[in-house]
């Protein structure tokens, strides 16, 4: 029986999710690039540049599958022209984003590896960061980390149920700014196509810009003009972007804050020099700010948008002025501003739950106390079909074998467990989600932490609003190192049982 594997592979778990106890953001009012560039040696959280090959990305995005391929609601790709961005997962359970090139964009492979290695050697809290490249034949690939709360176009222009908060339209812009400000200072000042679509939201609602974008290729940018909305005047005079275009681009974005949407940038600057701000204002934004912080931020953005480049402020400006703008929601953590609630409710909940609790610490003697406790209740209403078998002996047998293995499990004889649960599953007349559970922690007790995952997820097939299932795969995912996809389960179960205690 111990050499067994489970047939589940991980592709099937959630994506990574930090435990909501744990989600903060960084103090608006720190800069990243304070004490020399700590803040670089110090993100120590992210892993350093790989070079992958290709049978593992095309395995991590289940053969580059459409299904696979990142989207924001209005269905435009995340990627430029003629590129892919894919969804993948790597053996080790992380969540990414990889980029796949036409096959035209890279012809000499050697310059493909050194810029991909030299924007891979960035690292910064403010970026979705470069994990990696693969360059196979006349394959090119980059591997980013994966940012699970979709695009800043996806929250300013498709909200649901509410408009983005003036504090986090702050928060975006100054976290934006230090993004340019931090790859400046590394020797990448040049961004090629930055827009709302770059700006995305990782686990914890912080902005992040993509990394994408500074990696540098010979591209004829007139191939990618329909990409940029409203690309900088030097573009129109030389087919060519310069370190400055960033900062006209960055000029955009903020037009996008202050007004929900896209406007002309020739358009705004006229409404602009009339201080005729009414007109573009968003609306829904009416009582949230004062007319001196919008006024600044009016400013900024008619200097980022000037037609000559020497005459926009520097990244480390756009920091300095947008700084002192972020006083009033400098301790509410972004995934509050940014309307992600359910956080806040989970972890109150998580809190409530013994065995939610138990399998968060891993204690195995609680979470046994539990299953002995609990008994087979939860299977209590879930319909099986039995065939005219179970009038047989060999329905005897089955049902015999159930109840060795209760002996066992309760004399925590877990090995003998094993083979009694998996005699009575072999039989194939019943299903029962306890019975995986239970065989889940006696594989877990006899360190088979990747057979007791399989059990999990069986369960959990099987009675798919069962919180306990989803607690007890929390508890293999954790045993196996995979913390971030550990958390999600607690983070789901603890919302079923929430749902569960109200109703």
């Amino acid at each position: 029986m111990g050499g067994r594997r489970s047939k589940f592979s991980l592709c099937c778990f959630p994506p990574r999710l930090r435990p909501p106890s744990a989600i903060a953001s960084p103090p608006p009012s720190s800069d990243l690039r304070q004490n020399g560039g700590e803040e670089a040696a110090a993100w120590e959280s992210c892993p350093s540049f790989t070079e992958f090959r290709f049978e593992q990305l095309e395995a991590a995005t289940r053969g580059f599958s459409p299904e696979n391929i990142a989207r924001d609601p209005d269905r435009r790709r995340l990627g430029a022209t003629g590129d892919v961005v894919y969804r993948g997962e790597l053996e080790d359970g992380r969540s990414v984003a990889v980029k796949r090139y036409e096959r035209s964009a890279w012809p000499d492979p050697q310059y493909f590896l050194e810029e991909a290695k030299s924007v891979g050697n960035l690292r910064s809290e403010r970026l979705a960061n470069l994990l990696g490249c693969c360059c196979e034949g006349d394959e090119r690939l980059l591997v980013a980390e994966f940012m699970p709360n979709e695009t800043l176009a996806r929250h300013l222009f498709l909200w649901r149920t509410r408009p983005m908060k003036w504090a986090m339209r702050l928060r975006v812009a100054y976290y934006l700014a230090q993004a340019l400000e931090y790859c400046s200072s590394e020797g990448k000042p040049l961004y090629h196509d930055l827009h709302a679509y770059r700006v995305l939201f990782d686990q914890d609602g912080n902005p992040r810009l993509s990394c994408f974008g500074l990696v540098k290729n010979n591209v004829d940018w007139r191939r990618v003009r329909t990409k940029l909305a409203f690309p900088p005047p030097e573009y129109f005079k030389t087919g060519t972007m310069s370190a400055t275009s960033a900062i006209y681009s960055f000029g955009t974005v903020l037009l996008n804050l202050l007004s929900g949407k896209n406007i002309p940038p020739a358009h705004a600057l006229d409404q602009i020099r009339i201080k005729n701000f009414s007109m573009l204002i968003d609306s829904a934004l009416e009582g949230q700010f004062s007319s001196a912080d919008a006024v600044e931020f009016f400013r900024l953005a008619s200097r980022c948008l000037q037609d000559e480049a020497r005459e926009r402020p520097n990244a480390k400006s756009l920091v300095a002025i947008l700084r002192p703008l972020q006083k009033e929601a400098e301790q509410v953590p972004s995934h509050v501003l940014l309307g992600l609630k359910e956080e806040v409710s989970i972890t109150e909940a998580l809190l409530q739950t013994p065995l939610g609790q138990a399998c968060l610490r891993m204690d195995l003697t609680a979470i046994y106390e539990f299953l002995e406790t609990n008994g087979y209740k939860d299977d209590e209403g879930i319909g099986t079909e039995l065939s005219f078998q179970m009038w047989t002996n060999q329905m005897q047998e089955t049902l015999n074998s159930k109840t060795r293995g209760d002996n066992c499990f309760k004399s925590k004889e877990f090995a003998s467990a094993i083979d009694c649960y998996t005699q009575f599953i072999e039989g194939g007349l019943m299903a029962s989600p306890t019975v995986y559970v239970r065989r889940c922690f006696s594989y877990m007790m006899n360190d088979m932490p990747r057979e007791a995952l399989g059990d999990a997820v069986q369960a959990l097939e099987i009675f798919p609003d069962w919180p306990t299932a989803l607690y007890l795969q929390a508890a293999c995912l954790l045993s196996l190192g995979l913390e971030d996809h550990a958390n999600r389960c607690l983070k789901d179960g603890a919302s079923l049982e929430a749902k569960t205690t109200r109703h």
